[in-house]
């Protein structure tokens, strides 16, 4: 059999590999893979430095050796795209602020199985911002992400704040090499970043952080939304879970932020 050279451009880990089975382990089961099979490795050398990938997986679609590589920009998943990951357990996080800055709040929402599990609120902050928000929602997030794989569950996490996905899974990494300094001047959050980017770290390769749009209709993310906005008007300072009966048209009904 004619040797083959496999490039991911998107997966756990990107790169050329020499074999199926350790391309498969880098985008089986990763939502958005984008990799192709070459027969030379000047070909796929050529493609995986000029070019972020095929549109789909397993695209015939040709890859331009003088294309400028681009920095791959975050890709926004629909309701139908997330209805379709097999995956066991879908984590959605928001944080809201009135007004910004001002009285800020966190919530999340756990499907299992998809069906909601669980809601919880809180970490109110009276001089808060949203970006923080965001961020604390995320960082209990991951928190709950490292339960469920102990527990060797498969888990995936939805944001809508693509500030907060890019400072911890691709911002930090350019910082911390820095010194945690950036050319343009102060980090924000700086400290809450680098508990989260040490979390991710450990958690990336079995853990997906995507973006979804906020008020677009994808109930994990309306929910979320809504325990953000009850972590406001109940100023609860710790991370609680929501006990009353989860009644989700009762709880949509609620202040959106």
């Amino acid at each position: 059999m004619a040797q083959k050279y496999y490039v991911v451009w998107q997966g756990r880990e990107t790169g050329i590999f020499t074999d199926w089975s350790t391309c498969k382990k880098h985008i089986d089961h990763f939502a958005g893979a984008r990799y192709k099979s070459f027969k030379t490795l000047p070909e796929a050398e050529a493609a995986f430095k000029g070019t972020k990938g095929p549109s789909r997986p397993g695209s015939n679609s040709k890859s331009s050796s003088t294309s400028p590589a681009k920095k791959p920009g975050l890709k926004t998943y629909t309701a139908n795209e997330i209805a379709a990951m097999q995956i066991e357990t879908k984590i959605y996080t928001d944080g809201g602020c009135e007004p910004n800055p001002g009285k800020a709040g966190s919530g999340v929402a756990v499907y299992r199985n998809d069906m909601v599990d669980e809601l919880w609120y809180g970490l109110f902050n009276p001089k808060g911002t949203n970006n923080t928000a965001e961020l604390n929602a995320l960082y209990q997030a991951l928190v709950m992400a490292r339960d469920e794989i102990n527990d060797g569950r498969t888990v995936v996490i939805f944001c809508d704040s693509k500030y907060s996905i890019q400072c911890v899974t691709q911002w930090a990494v350019g910082w911390q090499k820095k010194g945690w300094k950036k050319s343009g001047g102060e980090i924000k959050n700086l400290e809450l970043i680098k508990e989260m980017f040490v979390l991710h770290q450990e958690l990336k390769k079995e853990v997906q952080v995507l973006h979804v749009n906020g008020h677009v209709g994808v109930e994990g993310n309306e929910l979320a939304d809504r325990m953000s906005i009850r972590a406001i008007e109940t100023r609860e300072p710790d991370f609680t879970r929501y006990l009353d009966e989860v009644d989700i048209e009762d709880i949509l009904a609620t202040r959106a932020g």
